[in-house]
């Protein structure tokens, strides 16, 4: 009798097929949360990439955000990487980042010029909406920009608002970042924006309150009437309760010391409760965040610390994620390129845009009495849009309210609109740089027919030698002549202000220290015995800078804007010893020098002596050999413009030395660090080049001036060249700098003394340097203003 075996079945080795399917899920969602990782966060950095190649066309990163988000998330393996649950994920994500939106929106705006008179820009922005908003009503309702099912007077007054609203942080920011902020025609535009963003913002939460009384029944009555308790009580807390809140809290942490902890959790706690009344009340939450922001105090230290981390938070991290967004709720194989329709219901968007803004702009400013090409190009800066605009126009997707064609219609327009905006900008400038007059106060500039006039500053009776020379070479030819004013540079320390006495009928003070009144009359003397002499052509007159180091160079620049001058000449803040060495020199003065340098109003010259003689008398019968050094830049074609004075003198001989690059070299760099662009390069070199032919026409190929050149490969062959000066000439003239070719001078400023002298100027003047020229180093005038040839308040309105 046999039995059958009990033995069991062998297992199978490894994970059974349940748990393999577990561990492909995982995998699977692994490799599904890295890939939508990796979207994000190339998103962001691709965004900043893109920016800063765009930086030379001056689009503002919402350009860069744009294409990057649309474009990353329209690619089908990244859009398919993104179920629905993760997009719902980044719905909730992006509702909330437009809450912060909205908050900061209204936190920087005031509400209470609504109820004052409109002001002129209020009365521009005003006319650019209602006519946009006409102008929609009248036209949107034929095109069928809805769904079926959407009610079509909701969807005008909707897409009327859209239309006519203006981006105002797109707008200030691009403005501010584009150099125009402080101009007439920037700050109305940026104002006009304010006022058109706060109007629509508020046209937009009277739209989120009524929207869903569609149908007229008590419980919509009673719905509409609890949300507008809610807005009451918000409006009330916000607007009267808070104030005492932060108040307190800004007392409590005054400026220059930490925020405490939990008064900073208190502060934010507080304005999440204001925020979160839409919940209680049951009313759209962009508008309740917009309300809190709205009332809620703008001044004080916690107000400004949350719009700042809050933007920060925001350009930082949610406007790229929010395009990201936009792309993958965007599906451009739905747009019906291929009907006529489409395009035409596109275009007349941006007619609508376009001709509304510009129209209503231009019939506003024109009764106000501003220039209609001005009032146009504002009017084209008002339609440029921002983030909450294409926020809306996928909203409204969302919601069924329309159809994918309309929706990146808007979205491409709102694009449309903010992209031509820095071209319009530089059309700004370049019209202000045609209608206002810029008066550029240097030589180079200078009227040939025009006296020259020149501000000769000294310390004290020690640099009369040296002034007067300067004055000499300075004269030119005898007619139209020279008007200089020789002015004292006189600290006002404790012991002179005590010497202060007012003037008897005046409310001047005058001072009655016996040795600076001593000192003065020698000057005087001085200058006035050389004119009375051999000052044919010289207007001599008198001045003086009386004040504290602190504000002397503000006293010298108010006076050299008085009388109009085209060059400042400084003496060099340390003293010539009888040895021919320098003294430790006074700080005091050299504070003084910088700042000019820095802030001067016109073109600057600071003259180094060195024992060389040019203290000595310059006479017809003598000679005084002087040299210009000529790289290229506008500091050296400033000082071939005042070479052009020295070569009338008889006792001067002038020899100019030309410093070029020999390319062929076999010292010469293979690469040089050099930040400014081949165009702005070669835009130099040709005005160089422009500048010493016009002066060998004048003054060499007559005679008049010695020339010579040099072939040098790079710094080293510069600085050997220069050494080699030595004992040649009494008087070194060069520019401080103002070069875009730096293969010349690269180095020479690594050990810098003075940098304020420039590379070559410091070299030459260098106390280790063997050549014993006395060095005068010329700075053509910086203009005040940021924009080239413009300053940056001008006014064209």
């Amino acid at each position: 009798m046999s039995s059958k075996s009990s033995r069991k079945p062998p297992q199978p080795h490894g994970p059974s097929p349940s748990h393999r399917q577990c561990l492909k899920f995982v995998a699977t969602s692994m490799m599904s949360g890295f890939g939508k990782f990796v979207a994000i966060i190339s998103a962001f950095l691709l965004s900043r990439i893109l920016h800063h190649f765009l930086k030379p066309f001056s689009q503002p990163q919402i350009t860069s955000d744009f294409l990057i988000g649309m474009v990353l998330a329209t690619i089908p393996v990244v859009h398919d990487t993104f179920g629905d649950i993760s997009v719902m994920n980044l719905d909730n994500i992006v509702d909330f980042g437009m809450i912060l939106y909205t908050f900061v929106l209204g936190l920087e705006m005031d509400p209470y010029v609504i109820f004052k008179a409109p002001s002129r820009p209020a009365i521009v922005a005003y006319a650019g909406m209602l006519s946009t908003c006409i102008l929609t009503c009248l036209i949107t309702p034929w095109l069928h920009y809805g769904t079926k099912d959407t009610n079509m007077i909701t969807l005008t007054i909707s897409l009327s608002i859209t239309l006519s609203g203006s981006g105002s942080h797109v707008l200030t920011r691009l403005i501010t970042n584009l150099k125009i902020g402080k101009s007439d025609i920037g700050k109305l535009a940026v104002v006009a924006g304010v006022h058109s963003d706060m109007i629509t913002m508020f046209f937009y939460s009277m739209l989120f309150v009524f929207l869903p009384l569609e149908k007229i029944t008590k419980a919509e009555i009673k719905h509409v009437a609890k949300m507008l308790l809610g807005i009451l009580i918000q409006s009330i807390i916000a607007a009267k309760v808070s104030p005492f809140f932060f108040n307190w809290i800004n007392n409590e942490n005054p400026e220059g010391k930490a925020l405490k902890g939990s008064h900073l959790v208190l502060s934010m706690a507080f304005m999440a409760v204001i925020c979160s009344c839409a919940t209680w009340f049951g009313y759209n939450p962009f508008f309740s965040a917009f309300l809190a922001g709205l009332f809620l105090p703008t001044e004080g230290r916690i107000s400004k610390w949350a719009i700042s981390k809050i933007n920060y938070l925001l350009s930082l991290l949610f406007y790229p994620l929010l395009f990201f967004w936009v792309g993958l709720k965007i599906d451009f194989s739905d747009f019906q390129g291929g009907q006529i329709g489409t395009w035409g219901r596109f275009f007349v968007l941006i007619f609508i845009v376009v001709v509304g803004k510009v129209f209503g702009t231009i019939c506003g400013g024109v009764l106000l009495g501003f220039r209609w090409p001005e009032l146009a190009a504002i009017g084209m800066l008002l339609t440029a849009k921002g983030h909450f605009h294409v926020y809306l126009a996928v909203h409204a997707f969302r919601k069924q309210r329309i159809e994918m064609p309309t929706c990146i219609s808007i979205v491409i327009v709102i694009f449309l609109s903010i992209v031509h905006t820095p071209f319009i900008v530089k059309h700004i400038i370049r019209r202000a740089r045609a209608l206002v007059p810029v008066h550029r106060m240097n030589l180079q500039c200078l009227d040939p027919k025009t006296e020259l006039k020149i501000l000769l500053c000294v310390h004290g009776s020690h640099n009369l030698p040296s002034a007067i020379n300067l004055l000499a070479i300075s004269r030119g030819r005898p007619s139209p002549g020279l008007n200089v004013y020789v002015t004292d540079m006189v600290e006002l320390s404790d012991k002179l202000a005590s010497t202060l006495e007012k003037e008897e009928g005046t409310n001047n003070m005058v001072l009655t220290d016996k040795s600076v009144i001593e000192m003065r009359e020698q000057i005087t003397q001085a200058f006035q015995a050389y004119v009375d002499e051999d000052g044919t052509g010289i207007t001599l007159g008198r001045s003086h800078a009386l004040a504290t180091f602190n504000g002397m160079s503000r006293e010298l620049i108010v006076l050299a804007e008085d009388l109009m001058v085209s060059l400042i000449l400084l003496p060099f803040h340390k003293r010539l010893n009888p040895d021919g060495t320098h003294d430790s020199g006074s700080p005091g003065f050299r504070y003084v020098n910088r700042k000019l340098l820095r802030h001067a109003p016109c073109s600057i010259g600071i003259l180094v002596e060195r024992g060389s003689g040019f203290a000595d008398g310059i006479s017809k019968s003598s000679e005084c050999k002087v040299a210009i050094i000529f790289i290229g830049g506008k500091d050296d074609r400033e000082v071939l413009s005042y070479a052009g004075r020295v070569a009338w003198h008889p006792g001067v001989k002038l020899t100019v030395i030309r410093f070029l690059v020999d390319k062929n070299s076999e010292n010469a760099p293979r690469r040089v660090s050099n930040r400014a662009s081949t165009a702005e390069e070669e835009e130099e070199m040709k005005l160089d080049d422009e500048s010493f032919a016009d002066f060998y026409e004048k003054y060499v190929a007559g005679g008049k001036v010695a020339y010579m050149e040099k072939h040098l490969a790079n710094s080293s062959e510069t600085y050997t060249n220069l050494k080699s000066l030595k004992g040649q000439y009494t008087l070194i003239i060069v520019g401080r700098g103002g070069r875009v070719n730096t293969i010349l001078t690269l180095g020479l400023n690594d050990w810098q003394q003075c940098p304020e002298l420039g590379s070559v100027g410091d070299v030459l003047s260098g106390s280790g340097f063997e050549c014993e020229s006395s060095v005068l180093i010329i700075q053509q005038h910086r203009l005040k203003g940021q924009l080239d040839g413009l300053s940056d308040d001008f006014s064209i309105m």
